[in-house]
């Protein structure tokens, strides 16, 4: 068993944190402090061949594996979450799952623009009312001669002022009892739609967040992602994606915690020593060594299992689960060692700590995740075979 990274892998680390540290870093702390997302941030990202990582040659991206995309993914958020979190809705949740579910003219059609980042990409499917609880959810497609009319509002939506396309999840009207979803790729200059920000977050502050609204909204069946039916497994499995980005992110986060305290905890000094040479400080610092090394091994196994097309619903969030939890301990340490300096942004590391605690949120709550593995440990839970499956990497 080889655990050792690819010269490629670690071309891609250093390009991913050169990208981060040289067009992230510089004024995010303004950025944050003023709730002010940079769309030319997506813009610099698709030129760098961030957003075509992981998505094959063939359709425009760059090839690499799995693994991969998570390697940026980490090194991204070590930045800020806000550029980490484009990865997720764009390339996770969007593009993987139109890879995953989409037509070979639909693949075609839509992933080189993906890729390229001449277009960018969203995902649509919780509610006001409908969040963890997913199945619940009221936006309706109803078929209409060879269309579909969609109607109804998502919330918390990330991209949703900048995303050109969003991979939508709907009820199918007049489905009888036993709802029927379906998923759709639609348009945002479609008539019918619209898209409002959403302020006042505890963080990710230098991203954008908001809420998309469908009125009527008239789409082709070829817009269709999957059949009739397949709306909630295409849903799911865009999570499985979302939930890897996150979960190699929030490792990230945890060396960023790591790069504050490291530096300030060799330069504050209380009676003349360094506070790195006090065992509590020790103590908090080797802990977040844990979960960073720990945390990489789990994303990193999710990585090799989308490489050779294995399903990961369970072992997914478990690392979504693990390295989140891991990345809100390490920040709210980091804080701690700071002292009253953690509290204001003069340093970092309050940013760290308010971003940190979205993760543990989004992409399934940490609640959800404790049940997902105990359902699983106990038998309640077992994967059936999907219809499609995430292409296996074919390098």
């Amino acid at each position: 068993m080889d655990f050792a990274l690819t010269p490629e892998h670690e071309l891609i680390r250093e390009m991913a944190y050169k990208f981060g540290q040289q067009e992230v870093v510089p004024g995010i702390q303004e950025r944050d402090r003023e709730a002010k997302s940079d769309r030319q941030m997506l813009d610099k990202m698709g030129q760098a061949g961030l957003l075509g990582v992981s998505i094959p040659a063939k359709y425009g991206g760059s090839g690499t594996d799995y693994i991969a995309l998570g390697i940026v993914c980490e090194e991204l958020e070590r930045a800020d979450t806000s550029a980490r979190v484009v990865m997720s809705v764009h390339s996770g949740l969007h593009s993987l799952t139109l890879l995953q579910w989409g037509t070979e003219e639909q693949k075609n059609r839509w992933l080189p623009g993906l890729a390229s980042g001449d277009k960018v990409g969203a995902f649509g499917l919780t509610e006001p009312n409908a969040g963890s609880d997913a199945i619940s959810l009221s936006t309706t497609a109803r078929k209409d001669g060879d269309s579909y009319v969609i109607n109804g509002e998502k919330t918390w939506i990330s991209l949703a002022d900048y995303a050109d396309q969003f991979l939508v999840i709907t009820k199918l009207a007049g489905g009888g009892d036993k709802p029927t979803f379906c998923a759709f790729i639609v348009d945002r200059n479609t008539p019918g739609f619209h898209s409002k920000p959403l302020k006042g977050k505890l963080g990710v502050r230098a991203g954008n967040t908001g809420q998309i609204f469908f009125d009527e909204m008239r789409v082709e069946k070829d817009r269709l992602l999957g059949a009739e039916g397949d709306g909630f497994k295409v849903a799911m499995s865009a999570l499985d994606h979302g939930r890897y980005t996150v979960a190699s992110g929030a490792v990230g986060i945890i060396t960023a915690c790591l790069d504050a305290c490291n530096k300030y905890a060799r330069e504050r000094k209380v009676q003349g020593e360094e506070i790195g040479r006090k065992q509590l400080v020790q103590q908090m610092i080797a802990n977040m060594v844990a979960g960073r090394d720990i945390g990489r091994l789990l994303y990193y196994q999710v990585g090799w299992m989308k490489n050779v097309g294995m399903r990961h619903t369970r072992e997914v969030s478990m690392a979504k689960w693990q390295n989140c939890s891991n990345a809100f301990k390490s920040a709210n340490d980091a804080v701690e060692i700071h002292g009253a300096y953690g509290f204001c942004d003069e340093f970092p590391v309050e940013r760290y700590f308010r971003n940190s605690r979205g993760a543990m949120i989004y992409e399934g709550t940490h609640e959800i995740h404790t049940i997902v593995q105990a359902e699983y440990e106990l038998g309640y839970r077992q994967d059936k075979p999907l219809s499609k499956t995430l292409p296996a990497w074919e390098g």
